[in-house]
């Protein structure tokens, strides 16, 4: 049987404006951006972390994104970490606190309207 390894390399992600859009994202992540022509890669901020990949977007948005960032953070730091994105340009959308006992996340949006969460989850016992 052969065993497989795969882990995340980065997220693509369709901008208006790649490079504003990197930033965003690199304030979050704390990321540095290296620029390459009309794209922008955000490397891994530290080991185990993900990539992030910028390229011009070629068509519309469409109006259900299928897919989306869920990021965590630790226990208990998640308004915290909410406000600080909101200070970075992102925007709330709604919280999830009480439905699943084992998460409470926000949904927000990035300033291009590119859906995200931040998730924190209760230690466990």
């Amino acid at each position: 049987m052969t065993t497989h390894q795969i882990t995340l390399g980065a997220v693509n992600m369709d901008a208006q404006n790649p490079a504003t859009l990197a930033e965003f994202w690199a304030s979050v992540t704390g990321a540095v951006p290296s620029p390459g022509g009309d794209a922008v890669y955000l490397p891994p901020a530290f080991p185990g972390g993900f990539g992030m990949f910028f390229q011009p977007q070629s068509g519309s948005r469409p109006d259900h994104q299928g897919s989306h960032l869920d990021l965590t953070v630790p226990w208990g730091s998640r308004e915290a970490e909410v406000e600080r994105l909101l200070g970075l340009g992102a925007t709330h959308k709604w919280d999830v606190l009480d439905e699943f006992p084992h998460v409470k996340w926000t949904t927000m949006a990035d300033p291009e309207g590119n859906l995200f969460c931040i998730a924190e989850h209760p230690p466990v016992d």
